[in-house]
This record gives C-alpha cells, structure tokens and sequence, in this order.
C-alpha cells in the first residue's frame, strides 16, 4: 500500500463513512453529462426506496375577490349618497306654513303648494340689477301652483293659481290671491287656498328671485318655444319668436313678464309653467344627473334657496320632482284653474273670476284622487 492511500483522504472525499476514491470528478462529471443534454436518471425506486411516487402538488384556485370589492365600494357610495342627502336636508330653509287653523281634513293623494315669490333676500345691489329685482321690500308672490300626485301612481297634475285670483281671503275679506301672502305669509296663503280648493295641502315650498335664477344657470338654461316674440320693457326682456335658450336672469324676466302679454296674468301663468317643465326637465336629464359641474351647483342652489314648510325634507322634494318630471314630459296634466272672465275688488283693481262649478269639478276631483276631467284640461 503506497503511503499517500493510509494517510488521510482529503477533504470532501469522504461520503457516508467511506473513502470515495473518484470524489468530486464523478460529480463533475455527470453534472457535465447532464448539460451535454443527458438528465440524471433518478434512483431506482423513484428515489424513495419502496414507497411509491409523490403525487404532483394540488394547485389550489385562488380566491374571486372582486365580489367583495364590488360590495365594499357599494357599501362607501350609499354612505356618500347618505351623507350628501342628510348635508342638503341640513341646507333647506324650513318654516311653519301649513300651521293655521280650521285645515282642510286631510284628502288622499299628496298635494304640493308651490310659491314662487319676489323675495329680494340675499341679493346685493349688483344681483338686484342683473336680475331687474328692484328694491321693493318684504316678499309677495309671483306665482302659484298646485301640485297632485296621486297615491296610486296614476297621472300627476300641475294647476296654475293666477295670482289675481279673486278669493275670500280669511279675516279679510274678498281681495286678490296674492294678497293673502302679503297679510300673512305662508300661512294665510296656505289657509286660503284650502279653503277656496277643498283640498288638503301637504307640502309647501317657496322660491324666490336669486334662488330660480341660480338653478336655471345651473342646468345650463331652459330651452323654451315662443310662438310669437316678447317685448316687455317693464320685465327688461326681449324674445323672438321660435325656440329659445333662457340664461337664469332671462328666464326670471319671462316668467314675470305680464304688461305685454294680450292675456295679461293667465297668459303669464302659462309661461311660468312652460318655465317649470322645462327646468325640471333640464335638471333630471342624464347630461345634468351625469355632469358633476352641474349637478354640484344645482344641488347647492336647492339646498340654499327653496323656503320649504317645517316638516318637509329632501326626499319629499326628491319626490315632487319626479312627478314634475312626469309632467314635463307630457306624462301628466299641466292647466289652469277654469276661466269664468274678468271682475273688479271694492277698489277698482281688475281680479279674474274663476268659472265656479268647473273649478268645482276641478278641485273636488283632486280631493278625491281622481283624474282631472279631461275638459278641464286646456289644449
């Protein structure tokens, strides 16, 4: 035996208690073998000895998480929306309107007082001037609707009450509608339209002059349809005949435009709903719901400007302005109280009268929740 085979094998030739003889040549070699495109063959056995082949590892699916997500972010919008409509509410500017004596029992259907007033509050000296608001104080109405929506989902009816109106206003006498708000605000108001309708008044809301202009402006205008041209010059508004886009000053000078027009007050409460219809149109059309340029400033422009009754809230508004919406697309009833012709008050003021058993039908068949009659209805 040479003497380099006694001595002590070097290092990382010794496996498993034994001298292996080749080391690390044989590794490198098959390592060299398996780059030259030859695999390592596997023990017999599988490299297990007897046990059998392990089985290739499950891949396991991996969670659909988009469920979740998708609630997750339904969940955040309704919170958004929740927290935007109770901010809105908390805007509204409320007051007792419908707190009078002697009320109407109540009539099924639900049945809205809406007031567009000449309030000036909260316009400077500029605005009143853009707006040709005057300095007239305090407030008085400009126009007057009542607005049916049915419960049982039929049609809703939109009736213009002409400010010139001669009713019996209650401690006062027979005088002019509009005169009942001068007296005693919303609530004389209230009280005496009741009183001269038979119906029950649920909801009140009030408008003034800032208030329409901004919501118009917010919308973008209102497209009107003129059949003849407009020249008021008490209203400071000038129109041609045909179709028409209406900023927010320019819609409020139409709607209170009367000295020009040949059927004076009826006349111009035709043009105040033709106004109404087509802002509400304007508001609840994709191109505003959808524009956040626009929908911002007219949620704001409602919550600061509409006078609403004590127990009214935002989703009664929600509410009534859906069923404009249903009227100004022609899927509702849109007239006046009945005409019965032109009369005087005690002091020489000309007062329209209505036609009293019409405007009877008229009222006792909102009273009851029931359809205007159809001959009522003006073309």
């Amino acid at each position: 035996m040479s003497d380099w085979s006694a001595a002590e094998p070097p290092r990382g030739r010794r496996q498993a208690g034994r001298y292996d003889y080749y080391g690390d040549n044989r590794a490198r070699g098959n390592a060299a073998g398996a780059g030259r495109g030859r695999p390592p063959q596997p023990p017999p056995g599988g490299g297990r000895g007897n046990q059998p082949p392990a089985r290739p590892p499950v891949r396991t699916r991996r969670k659909r998480r988009w469920p979740r997500r998708l609630a997750i972010a339904l969940v955040a919008l309704l919170v958004l929306l929740g927290a935007g409509v109770f901010y809105v509410d908390s805007t509204l500017q409320r007051t007792d309107a419908l707190a009078f004596d002697d009320r109407v029992e109540d009539t099924p259907g639900t049945n809205w007082l809406i007031v567009g007033s000449d309030s000036r509050e909260g316009l400077d000296d500029t605005q009143r001037d853009d707006l040709s608001a005057g300095d007239a104080g305090g407030r008085r109405t400009d126009s007057m609707m009542l607005v049916h929506v049915p419960s049982g989902g039929g049609q809703p009816s939109m009736i213009s009450l002409p400010r010139d109106s001669s009713v019996s206003i209650p401690g006062y006498g027979r005088d002019k509608l509009n005169a009942a708000f001068s007296y005693g605000g919303p609530q004389l108001l209230g009280q005496t339209v009741e009183q001269a309708t038979g119906v029950h008044i649920d909801h009140y809301a009030e408008i003034g002059f800032g208030g329409f202009a901004e919501l118009v402006d917010a919308v973008g205008g209102v497209d009107v349809q003129l059949d003849a041209p407009m020249n008021d010059d008490m209203a400071n508004v000038h129109l041609p005949a045909g179709p028409n886009t209406l900023d927010g000053a320019t819609a409020l000078s139409f709607v209170r435009a009367r000295y020009s027009l040949e059927g004076g007050d009826l006349e111009r409460a035709e043009n105040q709903r033709m106004v109404m219809g087509a802002l509400v149109d304007k508001a609840t059309s994709p191109a505003t719901l959808l524009n956040p340029f626009r929908m911002v400033p007219l949620v704001n422009g409602a919550g600061q400007t509409f006078l609403l009754d004590d127990g009214d809230h935002v989703w009664h508004l929600g509410s009534l302005a859906l069923a404009l919406g249903e009227i100004s697309r022609g899927e509702g009833v849109t007239t006046s109280v009945p005409f019965g012709g032109f009369g005087y008050t005690d002091s020489g003021q000309s007062v329209v009268e209505w036609d009293s058993e019409n405007a009877l039908r008229m009222f006792d068949a909102i009273a009851a929740d029931e359809p205007v009659p159809p001959d009522l209805v003006e073309p």
